[in-house]
């Protein structure tokens, strides 16, 4: 899905759409979403020897020639930067970023690696100040564009075993606000997703990479918690509907700050916020019991 030079300069006159971790769930759904919507979209991921799945669903909605797949590596900000230039040079405007790489790791705290802590931020955090950074310049001389931060309900709300993905995700929760307010006096407006349980494949990376030995203390815990996950992200919810929210985003003139979305997410985030700490708790432990 590379652009030629004549499609380019027609793209000139379109939104730009730049987007992290397109080959698959949010990211690849957002991208033929927004080119549906009528962006010129840069689909980034770390390898681009294999993007059938995109491809093939760009194809089945007829966006394909408005889609361009580039590499990015969101732990590697020479990749990002490399790929921002690009599109700068080829379509002369970045109009909306998706921040959306990222994956799970779970596990106790206890039994998690260094390595395995500092690989979540590099991905969750690092990369999307990363990608930021790379599009501010252009978006404050241009005095528009919007930044879009996929977080997570579990920005808000931590449960056991998680707790590197909830501490990835509650840091992404305070470099939005404060990159929201540095930037509203430019015309650069900066939104937080935080989707709740979605059947994607970040609970299959997370699942996967989960820190669990035999010997571990926390073992029957931990298994509670993958039972419970995967009943989670195995619910009908629609991972559609956070593609749709970013687009009307996308379109949205003066987007608000925060978009709760999914299943229970609203009532999560009432319940933490109304209950006494104790109370939930005691719901936590009664469900992962």
């Amino acid at each position: 899905m590379e652009m030629t030079k004549r499609d380019a300069g027609k793209a000139a006159d379109h939104p730009v759409a730049f987007v992290t971790g397109a080959s698959s769930g949010f990211g690849m759904l957002a991208s033929v979403k927004l080119a549906e919507q009528g962006y010129r979209v840069i689909a980034t991921m770390r390898g681009t020897s294999r993007p059938e799945a995109l491809a093939a669903l760009a194809a089945a909605h007829g966006v394909e020639s408005r889609l361009e797949v580039r590499r990015v590596d969101v732990t590697d900000a020479a990749s990002i930067e490399a790929a921002v230039a690009h599109a700068l040079g080829a379509y002369g405007r970045i109009d909306l970023l998706v921040n959306n790489a990222g994956y799970a790791q779970g596990g106790y705290v206890e039994d998690v690696t260094m390595e395995q802590w500092r690989a979540q931020f590099e991905t969750n955090v690092f990369g999307a100040i990363a990608a930021a950074k790379a599009v501010l310049p252009h978006m404050r001389e241009q005095g528009r564009g919007t930044i879009i931060n996929i977080g997570s309900i579990s920005g808000r709300i931590a449960f056991p075993g998680y707790a590197p993905y909830a501490a990835a995700k509650f840091a992404i929760e305070g470099f939005s606000e404060s990159l929201r307010l540095e930037m509203k006096p430019y015309g650069v407006d900066v939104v937080l997703i935080e989707p709740g349980a979605y059947p994607t494949n970040i609970w299959e990376k997370g699942f996967s990479s989960m820190a669990v030995d035999d010997a571990s203390p926390y073992r029957n815990r931990l298994e509670n918690i993958l039972r419970f996950s995967r009943q989670s992200a195995s619910s009908k919810a629609d991972p559609w509907e956070v593609a749709h929210l970013i687009a009307r985003i996308a379109a949205d003139k003066r987007p608000r700050f925060r978009y709760p979305i999914g299943s229970g997410a609203r009532l999560l985030l009432a319940a933490k916020a109304l209950l006494p700490w104790a109370l939930i708790e005691k719901a936590v432990t009664r469900i992962l019991r």
